[in-house]
């Protein structure tokens, strides 16, 4: 229970995002273009960070089939942001597997002219944290 509390505690911390506010409308996953490839859906996400459940998260693929296009952040009535949810609980992974190892100053080598500018924004994200 008091791994259960600490991992919910962290991913509310480095999300900013109180899930409280959820309503369970789903729009954030109707309107995600990966949703058919998730395993939990972006409203999923959600209720799950609020009850707790990151271990089960973290373990899913569904951290990394999210393309962070804070698509479900645009289209959520309340304003909770599940994107950022998710990149919370990746981040969380990432660093429990120890591969968090690169700053800011490091994403421009792994950038040529065919990376997305929304990748290059979601790398810096996941690193200002």
């Amino acid at each position: 229970m008091e791994n259960k509390n600490l991992f919910a505690e962290t991913a509310l911390r480095i999300s900013g995002v109180n899930p409280k506010k959820c309503m369970k409308c789903g729009k954030c996953s109707g309107t995600c273009p990966n949703y058919d490839r998730m395993e939990y859906h972006p409203h999923q996400f959600v209720s799950m960070v609020e009850h707790g459940e990151i271990e089960k998260l973290m373990q899913s693929d569904s951290i990394y089939e999210c393309l962070s296009c804070m698509a479900c952040v645009e289209r959520c009535p309340r304003g909770v942001e599940p994107g950022k949810l998710v990149e919370a609980v990746r981040l969380m992974q990432i660093r429990m597997q120890g591969q968090d190892r690169k700053g800011p100053r490091d994403i421009p080598e792994f950038a040529d002219e065919n990376v997305p500018q929304q990748l290059l924004m979601a790398a810096m994200r996941k690193y200002r944290k």
